[in-house]
């Protein structure tokens, strides 16, 4: 299984990116390890795993502490060694939901363009609210990962360009 894994940290400069090799890694702890050691001073860690054009897992660090995960789909860990290793224990269901919220309707004559709140073939797992102080809350996430269409590179993207740091992945990939 192919894979593409960037790093983005922010310190007081902004943003840097940098690709991370996860062979090799043995543990969840030694992938947080390798994004640490982007930029030990950084605020701000993401990492995102995207495999095969099909699973994203985003990996946050505040201040290299306090690891949160979140993946697109549970199925990843029984499709590959990284999966297992990034989300394999990972709890089922998505966390930082708001229960309470009610879904938008949709707009006369809009129907057919109606995204579900969560793609019914997937089971995002870990916590989706982890970029939610950063301008994506939970909702958008999971609508992202579950939009047709989107590739995980696609909705890497998207978060990015929210994020300010776009340009710096989108540099990665034409390496």
């Amino acid at each position: 299984m192919s894979y593409f894994a960037a790093a983005v940290v922010r310190d007081e400069g902004g943003w840097t990116a940098a690709e991370v090799n996860l062979r090799g890694a043995g543990d969840i702890d030694e992938v947080a390890d390798r994004l640490r050691d982007v930029d030990q001073e950084a605020d701000l860690s993401l990492l995102f795993v995207e495999a095969d054009d099909t699973y994203l897992v985003i990996l946050r660090l505040d201040e290299g502490e306090d690891l949160r995960i979140f993946g697109s789909d549970s199925a990843y860990a029984e499709e590959s060694r990284l999966g297992a290793l990034l989300v394999g224990d990972l709890k089922t269901s998505v966390t930082g939901l708001d229960d309470t919220e009610e879904p938008r309707p949709a707009a006369s004559g809009d129907e057919e363009n109606e995204q579900p709140a969560v793609d019914p073939e997937a089971d995002p797992v870990g916590d989706a609210d982890l970029l939610a102080d950063l301008g994506i809350p939970a909702q958008k996430l999971l609508n992202l990962c579950a939009q047709e269409g989107m590739l995980p590179a696609d909705v890497t993207a998207e978060i990015c360009l929210v994020l300010g740091c776009v340009d710096e992945v989108e540099e990665l990939r034409e390496v």
